[in-house]
């Protein structure tokens, strides 16, 4: 960048003090796993293992250098990434993060505050995350996640979540959280398990998270994510709370009852997506959807029996553009018209996804203006 070195000596050295308290547990879990053969830290040696004060004592003294490249490396990251959210800002772009509800076992989190999760003496899982049979899965989907002790968070104030959301919303404008029911009840599937059918839904205490986020943190820009079935308590927690929960098109037309996806029920507090990360693009949904189902949309959108999905997908854009949500997600696959190869992923599978990018090529101008006229036609400018 032209920068004088001494310039980004400072800035490295604020980004590690504004930083350590994750940063420093981060370089340390990074540098054990690669000397450990990149094992989960529940499978180190003891030492290791328990966070003994002796034996990290002594990779912080013989492994100053490669802490220091792992510190680094997360610097340039994260200049990066301001740099990219600064000029996205200037243009008036705002960018939405997305909140997994819950990390990874083999984390640096996991490993540096286990007593925040249901792990037992040998620090194994109790219990791990998943959902129960659902739209898109006959045997639910088990994440494998080990799950949050609440009762430990809430007696410290929830101080691990409040770093958290706060981290969080420095990089990003607003943050999507994902799976927000699992703030009200989670479905627990005992450790070992081969599907997550044999789980239970138990309790969470998401009201008294959201009200603690509220007096250190004021009105964050949280998004609910509150799709799938949904019961009284987490629509209670959305709406205490003031949270936009998130409507799918796709979904809105499966059933032959008046569903909460259709845009004759939204209220403003809300986001429309055609559909999201998680689904068929439209061409794809629209393509392999059931006779009802399609009949149902084609009737809603005042669309001719025989419209293929091309134009099926460009007036799903329409209707979620005309809706009264205040926020309207269109994927970049179904403003280009693209079908199932641009998919971006299918839960409950491992291979394949996330591998669509876009070329410059295939932006036309007549697509551009297709959109930018609809965006102003409905007030979206």
């Amino acid at each position: 960048s032209g920068r004088h070195p001494d310039n980004i000596t400072a800035e490295y050295e604020a980004f590690c003090k504004e930083n350590a308290f994750w940063l420093d547990d981060f370089c340390l879990f990074m540098v054990i796993k690669n000397k450990q053969n990149n094992l989960p830290w529940n499978m180190w040696e003891k030492g290791l293992k328990y966070r003994d004060k002796d034996v990290l004592g002594t990779i912080l003294r013989e492994e100053s250098k490669e802490l220091s490249f792992h510190s680094f490396v997360q610097y340039l990251f994260y200049r990066q990434w301001k740099n990219v959210k600064t000029l996205a800002n200037r243009n008036g772009i705002k960018i939405i993060g997305d909140l997994p509800i819950f990390v990874a076992m083999d984390s640096s989190d996991c490993w540096s505050h286990p007593e925040l999760f249901q792990l037992d003496e040998n620090l194994q899982p109790c219990c791990v995350a998943g959902v129960p049979p659902d739209y898109f899965s006959a045997t639910g989907q088990l994440w494998g996640n080990p799950l949050y002790n609440w009762k430990r968070m809430e007696e410290n104030g929830f101080s691990w979540w409040m770093s958290i959301l706060e981290d969080k919303l420095r990089h990003y404008d607003a943050l999507r959280i994902d799976h927000f029911r699992g703030f009200s009840a989670y479905w627990s599937v005992p450790f070992g398990e081969e599907t997550a059918v044999n789980g239970k839904w138990i309790t969470a205490p998401g009201p008294k998270l959201f009200k603690r986020v509220r007096e250190v943190l004021g009105e964050l820009p949280i998004i609910a994510e509150d799709l799938g079935v949904i019961t009284e308590d987490v629509v209670a927690l959305i709406e205490e709370f003031g949270l936009p929960g998130m409507k799918v098109l796709q979904f809105a037309f499966s059933s032959s009852e008046d569903s909460e996806y259709l845009p004759h029920n939204y209220e403003k507090n809300c986001l429309v997506y055609t559909g999201t990360h998680d689904n068929d693009t439209s061409i794809g949904w629209f393509s392999s959807a059931e006779p009802e189902e399609k009949q149902k949309a084609l009737a809603y959108m005042n669309l001719p029996d025989n419209t293929d999905a091309e134009k099926v997908t460009t007036t799903l854009v329409r209707t979620a553009l005309a809706s009264v949500a205040n926020l309207s997600v269109i994927p970049l696959q179904d403003i280009l018209g693209l079908d199932s190869r641009a998919r971006f992923n299918t839960p409950g599978t491992t291979g394949g996804n996330w591998k669509w990018r876009v070329d410059k090529n295939m932006i036309s101008r007549e697509k551009a203006n297709w959109l930018r006229n609809l965006t102003n036609l409905y007030g979206r400018n």
